[in-house]
């Protein structure tokens, strides 16, 4: 089993950039396909991007696709969500998770309940 913890939340004007990082512990953790999601106030939790184990492959949603990297350091036990040109409807809590799957397909790694291990979540703010 894999413990998550994430950090580097905050709030930040528009425009700005956060990195957020999510630490593992667990001897399964650099053979899991990891994935961050969010979840605003009154909304569900949606899929934010994903990463495979080795970091080869990474799959974005479209919402941010072109200002979040999404990378890992199997050495570090870490995975990192880089958020660039943020804006309000970015405002949510963040949440890294690992996959019960390790098969690198969208219908799999775009799914909560496909993952069995989330972290506490770190709340991102942005003001306009």
């Amino acid at each position: 089993q894999v413990q998550l913890v994430e950090s580097g939340g905050g709030l930040v004007q528009a425009g700005g950039s956060l990195r957020l990082s999510c630490a593992a512990s667990g001897r399964t953790f650099g053979s899991s396909l990891m994935g961050w999601f969010r979840q605003a106030p009154g909304k569900e939790r949606e899929f934010v991007a994903a990463i495979n184990w080795s970091g080869g492959s990474t799959y974005y949603a479209d919402s941010v696709k072109g200002r979040f990297t999404i990378s890992r350091d199997n050495a570090k036990n870490t995975v990192y969500l880089q958020m660039n040109s943020l804006t309000p409807e970015d405002t949510a809590v963040y949440y890294c998770a690992a996959c019960s799957s390790s098969h690198w397909a969208v219908a799999v790694f775009t799914t909560p309940g496909l993952y069995r291990s989330w972290g506490q979540g770190t709340q991102v703010t942005v003001s306009s």
